[in-house]
């Protein structure tokens, strides 16, 4: 997985090289609504993209909606989150905060956002404040909303492309639906591609931002996040976006100082068809309360950035995250299925095997992997933030923490056996072969875990916010039977596989 990431973080940087060798000096083109050809652009290259005017939209929707990121704010519940790009760690200037579905999680940049739950009849959720509880009441009630918003835009556009009427209008500020086809799929497939089932919601301040980066391509101006798609989504399922940024008298000010481009005063959300240099891009102006859909396939064929204005803003983005590897039944599913190797009753430091097959061996070394990598050490990254909101998960953590612990035992008992006399040669050596790149690649994930732990960066985080190296332990803890650093563990098994092939 790791490798995966690591290759498509290469080839979307190698693509955007190309891209500005072929633009050298010059400018690609782009469109706001002063443009005359704006909504005509729009209509044949983005119609995919639907706004919903702020008006459209329930008054009270609004009024809790916007209370509530307020609410978020004030008890400090939105984080700068540390992420790791091009090898670097990096501070995001958004500050974001993970609402949605029991258990669920969502990575992006390398990072995983564990979600503070919105509320569910018969759960036992507890939240550190009532606010708090009616800030996720309010973003569950706005996550409804969308979804039924999202699926009469989709009928809309199936309605459009069944009658081949292209004077047909559509809502929002679109007139008519694009050459591109529309795949809409039966009910179940179009219900699994709009029930939203997690939302992130972001915060930024331009004005205390020492810097932003400037739009690359157009020529747009400062952005608070750059072109991309979105990550790990259900494919073809749509993003919708709710936008709330504070405008004053200095708005309109600057907009009559603006004639061409866009006002740099007022926030936008850009679009471009990805890694193109024919088609304008587009740059559409967001207002309080605005909210715009990417229907279909649109965060896939296109990219979009988002462009800073002058005020503080929120956005909740709600999405169809694609979870199968990512809930908190998903990973349990998992421990299970490694454990089932040793018996319900062993004691930790006695534990038995019931196979010895390689097969076997490997599954269950993957699994204690992923449960380390990609939970564990996730989780603890991000310090005490969750706190801030609930401690739901820290009981599941704690679970997961037991059963990697029962990993370790595990991983320990086949280093016992393979240490035996009277292997066949064949068995042994396919065992220890298949052993030493898990044990390899765990060593050198504790390693960069444990550093990017005590970054510099890291460290000057405020307290709650600092990673935590967990687990960790020394290598005279009696109650773990390897040691943290495994280097001595793989020489020795190098060396015994080296022996078996004189």
């Amino acid at each position: 997985m790791k490798r995966t990431e690591g290759t498509s973080e290469q080839e979307r940087e190698a693509k955007k090289q190309k891209l500005l060798k072929e633009l050298g000096n010059r400018w690609l083109p782009y469109l706001t609504p002063k443009d005359a050809e704006f909504y005509q652009l729009w209509q044949e290259n983005y119609s995919k993209l639907i706004l919903r005017e702020a008006s459209r939209i329930p008054e009270l929707l609004h009024k809790e909606v916007q209370q509530a990121f307020l609410t978020l704010r004030k008890h400090g519940c939105l984080f700068q989150d540390l992420v790791r790009i091009k090898g670097k760690n990096l501070l995001t200037p958004v500050s974001r905060l993970l609402i949605g579905n029991l258990g669920y999680t969502y990575k992006y940049l390398n990072s995983r956002l564990f979600t503070v739950p919105w509320p569910v009849e018969g759960s036992n959720i507890k939240y550190t404040e009532d606010e708090i509880f009616a800030a996720c009441t309010a973003f569950s009630k706005l996550n409804d909303y969308l979804h039924k918003d999202t699926i009469q835009a989709l009928d809309n556009l199936r309605l459009i492309k069944s009658e081949q009427n292209e004077d047909s209008a559509i809502f929002g500020m679109v007139p008519e639906l694009s050459k591109s086809g529309l795949d809409m799929g039966d009910d179940m497939e179009l219900k699994k591609r709009t029930t939203y089932n997690l939302t992130l919601l972001n915060y930024m301040d331009p004005q205390k931002m020492s810097y932003l980066k400037e739009e690359p391509y157009f020529g747009m101006g400062k952005m608070a996040v750059s072109w991309h798609h979105d990550e790990n989504l259900v494919e073809r399922s749509t993003v919708a976006v709710y936008s709330y940024s504070c405008e004053g008298p200095e708005v309109i000010t600057c907009d009559k100082q603006s004639p061409e481009g866009r006002n740099p005063a007022l926030w936008h959300v850009g679009l471009k068809i990805a890694w193109d240099i024919e088609t304008p891009g587009l740059a559409i102006p967001l207002h309080q309360g605005d909210c715009y859909l990417m229907l279909d396939d649109l965060n896939t064929t296109h990219q979009h950035c988002v462009l800073a204005g002058l005020q503080p803003r929120f956005s909740s983005t709600h999405r169809v995250a694609e979870c199968s590897v990512g809930t908190l039944d998903y990973i349990l599913k998992r421990c299970q299925l490694a454990l089932q190797n040793v018996p319900d009753d062993m004691e930790p430091q006695a534990t038995r095997l019931r196979f010895l097959e390689s097969s076997v061996i490997r599954q269950g070394e993957e699994i204690h992997n992923e449960v380390e990598f990609e939970w564990l050490r996730q989780f603890w990254f991000h310090g005490h933030r969750y706190k801030k909101c609930t401690d739901w998960w820290h009981l599941p953590m704690s679970e997961l923490e037991g059963l990697w612990k029962k990993m370790e035992c595990v991983t320990n008992a086949v280093l016992c056996e393979i240490r035996k006399e009277g292997w066949p040669m064949e068995q042994k050596n396919e065992i220890i072969t298949d052993l030493l790149p898990l044990l390899t690649t765990r060593r050198e994930l504790r390693m960069e875990w444990y550093m990017r732990c005590r970054s510099r960066i890291a460290q000057n985080l405020p307290e709650d916010q600092r990673p935590i190296c967990w687990p960790y332990w020394e290598d005279d803890d009696p109650e773990m039977p390897l040691p943290f650093d495994l280097s001595n563990i793989i020489l020795e098994l190098q060396g015994q596989l080296l022996e078996t092939k004189l």
